[in-house]
């Protein structure tokens, strides 16, 4: 009888593909009630359920406009969704215990680190506590620098505004209480106001840095040779994709508008993709080029464990990195005067294989279910699986089907790929014997 409970014990990455599953379950069924419309009227299912995933895994792809079509109480079920899915439902969880005074367990330990990418178990649980408080500090004082400009706007109402663009922000989510004022409005009015876009951009690069990288920065300060290497890797790759996109955007788009306004809606343009789905400008109007440039960005998303989703900034690194190396004729791929192991190196590649191959085949079927522009779909799928949310404006109008792609895509970006396979496919142990060395020409 032990044998097979233990046969049937959940592993961590399932029980982290089932919590999330569950949540979104729940929030669907809480969103289908009329009760969570303005218009008291009940939400078809697949509506409810594409909103909610696009909630929990901090997407902000929409179906319904989340200002006119929702009510106050459908706004806390989706701004709930989104701090639970930027937190992870273990780490919300393991707060929730903690509040309560339960002691932690090592399995629930073992699933937080799975949860945030922590490099160790120890100290997991100061960490979790650590990650919890400063998430609410920093949202509140994002709220706080927006609360002027939207109570200015739209009375005592622009609190709640500012807090939850805050928590959208932070989260990496992009839905937004602006409503379709203008065509694809999320900030389109806001695009002069300083206020607003810094605090934004701020929000949504501190949410994609990673909680471990967090810790460095607070442990450390400016002492940047004590940092981890995945911080350092992180922090400068993050810096290159803000300031290289940002030229670019800078040189290539914009040029009818003023210095400041440009300046401003080029670095926006830089930072939203990865991965909050904000926008200040009409991406419709953007170039070809440009909205490729913007598809590749949301595919890299953000930083292991963090709120943002993609294939993460330290992959694309890890695959720069050995590229260099195999340029250099290096034995080994390195980084700041260390070696990075071989399984990092094809645990890197395969992700990247994956996230390549679902944005593809996935664009590819939406193209043709829907009968759209293929470069247009692959917008939208790039958007799903980068748990993006920004759109070329075609994402109510899909298929049911094609609705079902986009929220496995969601999901599949928020909950990360490799946990989805270690939790669904069984793992076969091998023994310690090694094949015949065989080669292949490649390149």
């Amino acid at each position: 009888m032990l044998s097979k409970a233990k046969k049937f014990r959940l592993s961590s990455f399932q029980l982290i593909m089932l919590s999330f599953a569950s949540v979104i379950i729940l929030g669907a069924l809480l969103l289908m009630q009329p009760f969570s419309t303005q218009e008291r009227i009940r939400t078809p299912f697949i509506q409810a359920l594409f909103t909610a995933t696009s909630s929990v895994c901090v997407t902000g792809l929409v179906v319904k406009d989340t200002a006119t079509y929702w009510s106050t109480f459908g706004h806390i079920v989706i701004i709930a969704l989104i701090q639970i899915g930027g937190f992870g439902v273990m780490t919300v969880m393991a707060g929730i215990a903690m509040l309560s005074g339960q002691k932690i367990s090592l399995a629930q330990r073992s699933r937080l680190q799975d949860t945030i990418s922590a490099p160790q178990l120890g100290g997991i649980v100061r960490l979790t506590t650590f990650i919890i408080k400063y998430t609410l500090i920093i949202e509140l004082i994002g709220a706080c620098f927006m609360a002027p400009t939207f109570v200015r706007d739209f009375g005592i109402k622009g609190l709640w505004y500012a807090l939850f663009h805050s928590i959208s922000a932070f989260c990496n989510a992009g839905f937004d209480l602006l409503g379709v004022r203008e065509q694809f409005s999320s900030l389109t009015t806001y695009v002069d106001s300083v206020p607003i876009n810094v605090t934004i951009m701020l929000l949504i690069v501190i949410g994609g840095l990673g909680f471990v990288t967090w810790d460095d920065i607070r442990t450390h300060k400016t002492r940047l040779s004590r940092y981890r290497m995945q911080s350092k890797v992180i922090l400068l790759t993050t810096a290159l994709l803000i300031l290289l996109p940002a030229l670019y955007f800078f040189l290539v788009e914009f040029h009818q508008m003023p210095l400041s306004r440009r300046i401003l809606v080029s670095f926006f343009q830089s930072i939203t993709p990865r991965t909050a789905g904000f926008n200040t400008v009409d991406l419709t109007g953007l170039t070809q080029s440009s909205q490729a440039l913007t598809s590749i960005l949301m595919l890299i998303g953000g930083s292991p464990g963090s709120t943002a989703g993609g294939m993460k900034t330290s992959t694309l690194a890890v695959l720069l990195l050995t590229a260099m190396s195999v340029f250099r004729q290096d034995r080994t791929t390195h980084a700041f005067g260390r070696r990075l192991s071989s399984d990092t190196i094809r645990t890197a590649f395969t992700i990247m294989v994956m996230y390549v191959n679902l944005f593809l085949f996935s664009g590819f079927f939406l193209s043709l279910y829907d009968k759209i522009p293929l470069e247009t779909a692959l917008f939208e799928t790039a958007s799903a699986i980068g748990t993006v949310g920004l759109s070329l404006g075609i994402t109510a109008s899909l298929s049911i089907p094609s609705l079902f792609v986009l929220i496995f895509l969601m999901f599949f970006g928020r909950v990360g790929g490799l946990t989805i396979i270690f939790a669904t496919l069984r793992s076969v142990q091998k023994d310690g014997a090694l094949l015949p060395l065989d080669d292949i020409a490649v390149g």
